[in-house]
C-alpha cells in the first residue's frame, strides 16, 4: 500500500494501492468517501492538483496519466508522460502543469491549462534523458535537467524559450537533486560531488557553492548529536515544541540532542563505486518558507542534517541522528523542520533549538515519511502500512507558570 499527498486539501485524505482502485475519505464527514478504479492498467503514482478538486494517476508502464474531477466526474487523458523521477510540476497558483515526455526517442515539455486541461505549449529540450522539472514559485520558469550522466540544467519560459543553461563540469556523476527558494531568487542544485550550487535568478550564474566535509571544525557551526537517554518515569507526554527552548522538553523522550564541540568527525558511507545508484551526492534539500535557510542531506554521509544560512551564505547547524535520515520537511509557515529516521521519533528544529519526540500511540510505529499540513499546525506521518496524524499545538496553549505547553500532541 502507497500514500499519495495527504495534506493537498485540509479536509480530504487519499489512498491508493497499485491494483489500480484509489479511495478518498472526507475528513470533516467520515461517512463521505469516493471510489476510483483504473481498472487493468493499475497504478503507479498518484498526485492532487493545486485546485484539490482534481486527482492525476499515472498509469503502469507511464501509458498516460489520467486526470478524475471529484466535483463534475469528468475524466481526461494525457499520453505520453515520461517515466522520469519528477515528471509532473505545477505552478504555485494552480494554473499551469508541466508535464515531461517523450516522443520518438527525444525530450519534450508540454504545458496544460488546468482550468480546462487544454494544451498551451509544447517543445522539446536539450536534454539526453530529461531526469526531472520543476516550476519556479512564482511560476515564470520552469527548471529543466538531465540524468545523472550529464551535468546540465535549463531554464524555460512559460511560453518555451531558452533562457539559460548552466554546467558545473563535464565527464562524471552531475545532478541528484534541484530545489527553489520560494521566493523565486535562488535555485538549489545538489550533485555527485557532494556540493550544493546557488544560482541566482537574475543571471542564472552560480553564487556559492556549499560543501559537506564529513568533519565539522568552524566554531561558528553547531553541532547537534542525537544521543540515547533513558526515560525518567512519572513526566507525562511531551508537546511539540515549535520556537520554545528545548532543555524542559526532553526528559520524557528515549533521545535527547547534545551540542558536540568541534572539531567533530560525521559519520559516512563509503559509496559502492561498481554498482548503480551509488550512495553519495546531496540527495535531499529543501529552502525553509521564508528561504532563509536550507536543509540538505549528504547521502555518503547518510546521518546529518545540514541547515545552511542562506543570508549569510554559510554553514548554520549540523544535526547528526543515531539512524539515517529518511526525510524532513519545512514546516509551510515558519522556519521549523520536521526529520525521521524510520525510528518511532519525530525531530524538530527551528533557530531556537531541536527536540526529539516520541510518536504518540500504541505499539512500534516506524515513521518513513512524513507530511506538513499547510497551516503547519499538524503532521501526518507514515510507516510502512499505517499512518498517523499528529496536531501541533499553538503558543496560546503555553502554560506560563510551567514555561512548557499544556496537553499533549
Amino acid at each position: 500500500m502507497n500514500f499519495s499527498e495527504v495534506f493537498k486539501l485540509s479536509h480530504l485524505l487519499c489512498r491508493f494501492s497499485p491494483n489500480g482502485k484509489y479511495l478518498v475519505w472526507s475528513l470533516e464527514q467520515p461517512e463521505w468517501h469516493c471510489k476510483i478504479d483504473e481498472g487493468s492498467a493499475g497504478l503507479v503514482a498518484s498526485c492532487w492538483s493545486p485546485d484539490g478538486r482534481h486527482i492525476l494517476n499515472t498509469t503502469e508502464f507511464h501509458l498516460r496519466i489520467t486526470v478524475w474531477s471529484l466535483c463534475t466526474k469528468s475524466v481526461s487523458y494525457i499520453k505520453y508522460p515520461k517515466a522520469c523521477p519528477q515528471g509532473v510540476s505545477f505552478t504555485r497558483d494552480g494554473r499551469y502543469l508541466a508535464l515531461a515526455e517523450r516522443r520518438d526517442c527525444r525530450d519534450y515539455v508540454s504545458i496544460f491549462v488546468c482550468s480546462d486541461w487544454q494544451l498551451l505549449r509544447h517543445f522539446d529540450t536539450d536534454t539526453q534523458d530529461l531526469a526531472g522539472i520543476e516550476w519556479a514559485p512564482n511560476g515564470c520558469v520552469l527548471a529543466v535537467w538531465d540524468s545523472c550522466l550529464e551535468y546540465k540544467i535549463l531554464l524555460y519560459s512559460l511560453d518555451g524559450r531558452l533562457l539559460s543553461s548552466y554546467c558545473a563540469y563535464e565527464w562524471s556523476l552531475g545532478i541528484k537533486s534541484v530545489a527553489w527558494s520560494p521566493s523565486s531568487q535562488f535555485l538549489a542544485v545538489g550533485s555527485y560531488d557532494g556540493k550544493v550550487r546557488l544560482l541566482n535568478h537574475v543571471t542564472w550564474r552560480m553564487i556559492t557553492e556549499f560543501a559537506h566535509p564529513a568533519v565539522i571544525s568552524d566554531p561558528k557551526t553547531v553541532v547537534y548529536k542525537e544521543a540515547k537517554k533513558s526515560v525518567q518515569p512519572g513526566l507525562g507526554c511531551v508537546a511539540f515544541p515549535p520556537l520554545l527552548p528545548v532543555a524542559s522538553h526532553l526528559a520524557a523522550t528515549e533521545s535527547k540532542y547534545e551540542i558536540a564541540s568541534v572539531p567533530v568527525a560525521l559519520q559516512t558511507l563509503k559509496p559502492v563505486a561498481d554498482r548503480a545508484n551509488p550512495r553519495m551526492g546531496i540527495g535531499m534539500l529543501a529552502f525553509s518558507p521564508d528561504s532563509y535557510f536550507l536543509a540538505t542531506r549528504n547521502d555518503s554521509i547518510p546521518h546529518a542534517v545540514w541547515v545552511w544560512d542562506v543570508r549569510r551564505l554559510r554553514l548554520f547547524v549540523v544535526l547528526e541522528q543515531l539512524a539515517p535520515v529518511r526525510a524532513f520537511q519545512w514546516d509551510p509557515q515558519q522556519p521549523r523542520l520536521a526529520i525521521c529516521t524510520g525510528g518511532t521519533k519525530v525531530y524538530l528544529w527551528s533557530p531556537a533549538g531541536c527536540v526529539s519526540v516520541q510518536v504518540p500511540g500504541e505499539g512500534d510505529f516506524p515513521v518513513l515519511a512524513l507530511c506538513w499540513h499547510f497551516s503547519g499546525d499538524s503532521l501526518a506521518l507514515l510507516s510502512r502500512d499505517h499512518f498517523c496524524l499528529c496536531f501541533l499545538e499553538t503558543r496560546e496553549a503555553v502554560s506560563p507558570a510551567l514555561g512548557q505547553r499544556d496537553g499533549h500532541a
